[in-house]
């Protein structure tokens, strides 16, 4: 696991130990034998994700990131704010990191901040006066200047964040199943369980993640990641505020005078890692 994703941040987003479980229903079609055909559930709610996700064009919500680290009976709590604004053209996202609470220690003011636009990555971390601004564009890669990557998929490079965007190709990276509860038993979430495939390209950062999906929104809500260190990470998403307008100005940002800068182009080898080095 890369450190530098606990000394930055610390949303991945995409996440602990989720007690929700829930099934989904099933519809069925007429096989040539007038027999229904059974259709996968697992299918069918990523499917229904997509639709969702595919919806939206503006995304706001408080976010909690927890990290847990078991072996050294440590966890840091972060609690902030994350923004998206969606379009044909382009992509934005934006985490405001605003408070850090450490085991059992008051929480404290502590602001970190992500900001994405599909293309370039930048990091400002006002506790160290620094910041770090990293680009997807290989030396030779001239056309990736104009093929924005979806915010969510960067972003996801710090954050154990899945589910918003490319949901098609979660079945090529993780093994996947529904987790149910006992016949009766109500939730308001999905629950699915993701083991990383061998070949993932989550496979150096973790072994797998537990993903739920609120009923109402058909939107993730929590996402907990299993680390090969065997450490925990856990994303909730609360109180969120779905396609309603979020000013432009929200996704501008200034670098302090007198921060430190660092400016990289990310090669294919750093693009499938999980965060910047």
């Amino acid at each position: 696991m890369n450190k530098s994703i606990i000394a930055k941040a610390v949303l991945v987003f995409l996440a602990a130990v989720c007690p929700c479980r829930a099934g989904c229903s099933v519809n069925s079609t007429e096989t040539k034998s007038a027999e229904p055909a059974k259709v996968n559930p697992v299918d069918e709610v990523l499917t229904r994700l997509k639709q969702q996700t595919q919806k939206l064009e503006y995304y706001q919500a408080e976010v909690e990131y927890l990290f847990k680290q078991p072996l050294l009976e440590s966890q840091t709590l972060r609690r902030g704010v994350l923004y998206y604004s969606s379009s044909a053209a382009e992509s934005k996202l934006r985490v405001n990191f605003k408070t850090l609470k450490q085991d059992d220690a008051k929480e404290q003011k502590y602001v970190e901040q992500y900001i994405v636009d599909g293309i370039w990555l930048t990091y400002i971390d006002y506790q160290v006066e620094a910041a770090k601004r990293y680009r997807l564009v290989g030396p030779n890669e001239p056309n990736d200047a104009n093929q924005p990557t979806d915010a969510f998929s960067l972003v996801s490079r710090d954050f154990p964040i899945i589910g918003f965007s490319k949901t098609e190709d979660l079945k090529k990276e993780f093994e996947i199943e529904l987790v149910t509860r006992t016949p009766g038993e109500q939730t308001p979430l999905i629950q699915l369980h993701l083991k990383v495939k061998p070949d993932s390209v989550y496979k150096d950062d973790y072994t797998s993640m537990d993903f739920c999906i609120d009923r109402k929104t058909y939107l993730p809500t929590e996402i907990i990641a299993a680390t090969t260190e065997e450490d925990i990470y856990d994303v909730k998403f609360l109180k969120p505020k779905i396609n309603k307008r979020i000013n432009d100005k929200v996704f501008e940002f200034r670098i302090p005078d007198g921060f430190s800068i660092e400016e990289k182009i990310l090669n294919k080898a750093e693009k499938n890692k999980s965060g910047p080095s």
